[in-house]
This record gives C-alpha cells, sequence and structure tokens, in this order.
C-alpha cells in the first residue's frame, strides 16, 4: 500500500464522517415532520401531492396496509418500466432509433429498477433510448431508493411507539424522502457532475475523427469514434446517491462521459455511502438515544475497513503470473504498481479498490474498475461484502434495517446467554420478531445458492461463461450474489443477457427486495404495539463497545457459515492456483 493511497483513503472517511451528522439530524426533520429549510419552497408542493393523490398525511397505517401500499406502489412501476422499454422504438426522445427491447431483456431490467438492484444485461448506449432512461430508469431510482427509507423509517417508529397501531404513512414517507432529500441532494450533484464535464443534453450521438486511423477486428480501416450523448449526469447523481447503481453507459462509472475527473471519482464514491451512512445518525435522532445510531455506525465501519483494507493490498501487491510473463508491477513515478488490470490509470488502485469496496458494502453496484479483473482474493472482498446481506453501510434504507434485524438477533442470543427475556431498546425481543428477522437474515443465502446452483447445473448456465474453472464459478456465484441482494455489480466475462439469467436473475431480485421488506415491516407492526420495558440489571446495552463487537462477530458469523464453501470452490482455490 502507497503512503498517497493511505491518504486519499483517510480522507474520504474524513469527509464522509464529518457529514453524517448534519445530513442525519436534517433527515430526522423530515420525518418527523419539523420545518427544515426547504420547507418555504417544497412544503406547498407536498401538500397539493397530497391533495391530487387524495392522500391524508395525517392518516396512520398498520403494517400490512404499508406492505400493500408498498407492494402495490412498486408493482405498477416495475409494468410501467417493462412498458416503456417494449415501446421505445415507438416512442419520442429516442434520436438513435432504438428498437424494443425484448422480452426477457425488458422483464430483468424492470425488476432490477424497481427493486433498486439495477443489474443491466444491456449496454445503455447501444440500447435504451432517452425516453426509456429519463421516464423509466431514473424515475425507478429515485422511487425505489425512497421506498427503501420508508421502510425504514416505518420499523424506527415501530421502534420507539408505545402500544401503537400504526407505523406511519407510505405515501407520506415515500413523498418526503424523494422531495426533501434525493431531490435536493441529486440536483446539487448533478450540477456539480455537469461542472466536471459528465454530459447532459438531448442531442444524436456525434461522431469525430481519430487523430490516428486504427482497424477494427476485422483489419478493416477506423477513422472515426461515435460519441455518445444523452441525460447522463442527472442519472449518475440519484444512481450514487439513492444506491442504485445502473450506469448511463455501458462500463459505468468507469466511463469518462459519466465520471470524468478524480475530483468527479471521489465525490460519486463519496455519495454511494452518504445517505447509508446518516440515516444510522437520524435512527438514533428519531428513537431519542443517538449513541444507539453512532453504535451501529461504528458496527459497520469496523466490519467494512479491514475488508477494504485487505481489497488494497492484494490489488497492490499485484499478479505473480503477470510477474512471470515480464509484466512490470513495482510502484515507481511513473506508474502506481501493483495489478492495474481492469483498473483506469486516472484512479489507480487506492481509488478502485475503495470504490470497488463501498459500492459493493451499499448496494450500489456502480463500478469505476472491472472486479473480474482483480486478484482472487482481491475480488473476494466486494463479493464477500455483498454476501454478508448488503447490511455494511447498505442500500439507502435497506442496508440499516437489514443490520437492524441482525441487531434483534444479536440481543436474542445475548438473552439467552444470560438467561433473560432480550431486550432492544425497551421492546421485548421475542419468538415472533425472531422468525421474522431470521426470514430477513436467510432468505438472501437461499436465493444466491439456489439460483446459483442452478446455472451450473444447467447447460443455459454454463454456456454463458466465458472462463471454465473456478473462475467461471466465481462469475456466477457473484452474478447471483449480486442480484440476490441488491446489488446490481457483476463480474465481466458473463453473457447475462440471455432468457436463462435475466427470467432467473428477475426472480431472484423481485424476492431478494420484497420478501425482506415484508418481514421489516411485520417486526415494525409488532414492537409498535409493544410497551416499553424499563431497563434493568440484566439488559445489554445496546450502544457500547459490547454490543458493537457482538453485531460484528453475528453479521461475520452468518457470513462466513453460509458462504466460505461456495467461496472456496471459486477465489480461494484460484488463489491456492495463482500463487502455486
Amino acid at each position: 500500500m502507497t503512503a498517497n493511497g493511505i491518504l486519499q483513503t483517510i480522507l474520504y472517511f474524513v469527509v464522509l464522517f464529518a457529514l453524517v451528522k448534519p445530513l442525519g439530524a436534517f433527515m430526522a426533520r423530515v420525518y418527523e415532520g419539523e420545518r427544515t429549510f426547504l420547507h418555504p419552497v417544497l412544503a406547498p408542493l407536498e401538500r397539493a401531492l397530497y391533495r391530487v393523490c387524495g392522500v391524508d398525511p395525517e392518516e396512520g397505517m398498520s403494517w400490512r396496509t404499508y406492505a400493500v401500499a408498498m407492494l402495490l406502489f412498486n408493482g405498477l412501476g416495475l409494468i410501467a418500466v417493462y412498458v416503456l422499454q417494449r415501446l421505445q422504438g415507438v416512442l419520442p426522445l429516442n434520436p438513435q432509433g432504438f428498437d424494443g427491447v425484448s422480452p426477457d431483456s425488458s422483464f430483468n431490467t424492470a425488476v432490477s429498477f424497481a427493486t433498486n438492484t439495477n443489474w443491466q444485461g444491456y449496454g445503455g448506449e447501444a440500447t435504451m433510448s432517452y425516453a426509456t432512461q429519463m421516464l423509466a430508469l431514473t424515475v425507478q431510482n429515485f422511487v425505489s431508493a425512497a421506498t427503501g427509507m420508508a421502510v425504514l423509517v416505518a420499523l424506527i417508529r415501530g421502534l420507539r411507539a408505545r402500544s401503537a397501531s400504526s407505523i406511519g404513512n407510505f405515501w407520506v414517507d415515500l413523498v418526503r424522502s424523494t422531495l426533501y432529500v434525493l431531490l435536493p441532494l441529486s440536483l446539487v450533484l448533478a450540477l456539480f457532475l455537469v461542472s466536471q464535464g459528465v454530459v447532459q443534453n438531448l442531442r444524436p450521438y456525434e461522431s469525430t475523427q481519430l487523430v490516428e486511423t486504427t482497424a477494427d477486428a476485422d483489419g478493416k480501416p477506423v477513422a472515426e469514434q461515435v460519441l455518445p450523448m444523452g441525460p447522463a449526469a442527472s442519472q449518475v447523481a440519484i444512481k450514487q446517491l439513492g444506491t442504485n447503481g445502473g450506469g448511463f453507459f455501458n462500463v459505468n462509472s468507469a466511463h469518462p462521459f459519466e465520471n470524468p475527473t478524480p475530483l468527479s471519482d471521489f465525490v460519486e464514491a463519496l455519495a454511494i455511502l452518504l445517505i447509508p451512512a446518516a440515516l444510522c445518525f437520524t435512527f438514533g435522532a428519531m428513537v431519542g438515544d443517538t449513541r444507539q445510531g453512532w453504535a451501529i455506525l461504528a458496527a459497520m465501519t469496523l466490519l467494512f475497513v479491514p475488508l477494504l483494507v485487505l481489497c488494497l493490498q492484494q490489488e497492490q501487491a499485484g499478479n505473480p503470473r503477470l510477474t512471470a510473463v515480464g509484466a512490470d508491477q513495482v510502484a515507481s513515478a511513473v506508474q502506481p504498481g501493483g495489478n492495474m488490470e481492469g483498473k483506469d490509470v486516472r484512479f489507480g488502485i487506492a481509488r478502485s479498490t475503495l470504490w470497488a469496496s463501498a459500492t459493493t458494502a451499499a448496494s450500489n453496484g456502480s463500478v469505476n474498475s472491472m472486479h473480474d479483473s482483480y486478484t482472487p482474493l482481491g475480488g473476494m472482498v466486494p463479493m464477500f461484502l455483498i454476501q454478508m446481506g448488503e447490511v455494511v453501510y447498505g442500500g439507502v434504507g435497506s442496508g440499516l434495517y437489514g443490520m437492524l434485524a441482525f441487531a434483534i438477533i444479536t440481543v436474542f442470543v445475548a438473552g439467552l446467554m444470560v438467561g433473560r427475556t432480550p431486550e432492544y431498546l425497551g421492546k421485548k425481543i421475542e419468538a415472533y420478531e425472531m422468525k421474522m428477522a431470521s426470514l430477513v437474515v436467510l432468505i438472501p443465502p437461499a436465493v444466491v445458492l439456489v439460483t446459483t446452483a442452478i446455472a451450473v447445473v444447467a447447460p443455459a448456465g454454463v454456456g454463458a461463461i466465458a472462463n471454465h474453472g473456478p473462475h467461471g464459478f466465481s462469475e456466477i456465484l457473484y452474478a447471483f450474489s449480486s442480484m440476490g441482494n441488491n446489488n446490481g455489480s457483476a463480474f465481466a466475462g458473463l453473457s447475462a443477457n440471455v432468457p436463462f439469467y435475466n427470467l432467473l436473475g428477475g426472480v431472484a431480485m423481485f424476492v431478494a427486495r420484497f420478501w425482506l421488506a415484508i418481514p421489516i415491516l411485520a417486526i415494525a407492526g409488532s414492537l409498535a404495539a409493544k410497551k416499553v420495558v424499563p431497563q434493568s440489571a440484566g439488559t445489554l446495552p445496546t450502544h457500547g463497545p459490547l454490543f458493537v463487537l457482538t453485531l460484528c462477530g453475528i453479521v461475520i458469523v452468518v457470513g462466513v457459515l453460509t458462504f466460505v464453501p461456495a467461496l472456496a470452490l471459486g477465489p480461494i482455490v484460484e488463489h491456492l492456483k495463482m500463487i502455486a
């Protein structure tokens, strides 16, 4: 590891944690319905939206009503995205004249964006019209992120309520998440990205003369290059802030039109973890004890940093197989050294591994380097961060409510150790809450392992991999880890835009999103109806170091016990072969 890389990483965390409290406190005020500096402008619009939609903002919902509203809204969004893709060939804002997207790819993409996964089996600049990018994909980037935030806020209300039947109003939480948090931040970030050179227009693609004529794969001379245009900055902003990750262009944030400068790279990487980290403070503020939020954030950071260091160390150490064929992997004044395969020379190893770790710790999935080109253990880090359930920061809302499910399991285990009924924030954790929390923890691994097993025995699954052996298995395992945990990133080398992966992956993404959100809402409803139990000498403090370390241990044990056998067949055996 170089001193420059270490300093860049430290600076990243300093800026991130400096923003946690102000943004987290602002979001707490938004969800409590308190006045903020944006209310003079946005409050009239918020009230108008409620009147037009016939929503009573004062009407509370039971957890079942809340869940039905969430499912109906996201189901309609899924259908809208599917229809817009199929009809894009006859719709306006299509200067390149792209045809409608195939049925299986449309289904996969519709589920992907409605579930905040943003897995992409297509190349954006060669497939999607501007209308589809804006009306289908960008809109879902906002509302799918807002849905996760709404479910989290409902859970927080359940934790702090006393003998209540309501956990809030889904429509109010959805509107406030979008209007007061996601839209203003996205506007600021989009304007910044435009200043850095990210494209934002509706012009047709442009051709430019190459400085030197080159040749294509068939040996024919090529003198021009087609430069894709489009409203990229507006989509890039929300893809990062909403932990969506879907790229406007095929190579995502490795494309200079999405991520032109080192400064844009730093800010975009910061945006990935900004809201998930700040929501920890929001949680503490809303339950009346900010120490609870800091404890959860500390646990996330303790899990994240060692894995980031491992990824950085493995990539900086390089690949001995490349050294053997004459590649220079020694750091010098003219190169960063290490394994630079698949990485942009503008960003180097430190920024690439930081982005790779952050995007998979959060359910973001955007990339500024190709994870498939990482060393075996370096590539295992992003995969393992996904497999831990995307609770290390995680997606906006979904990451924290997943971690709170682990917190419930942690206090239950601690209660068993001392022979007491476990409690969390004054609420007794009983059989019902444990059953629901177990579903939240167990469904994603089940989805990942079952779909991976199907793919490695099905001819259509094996036929889509470019690299056989352990690396080919890693490509399949990473793909379904990504889809089964709402991430969206991928190892290259897997031809996933085929009916088999589109259909199986679509089912995996749908189950992994909504079969987790519903148990979380069930926990919220159950806890809201309970009375607060006074703390006693036997109560485990959930804001101290012991709880933080126990929580980290529970998350690691679940991940290790579940996925180490599969990892042993992929990246671990590949690493042993590399150093042999």
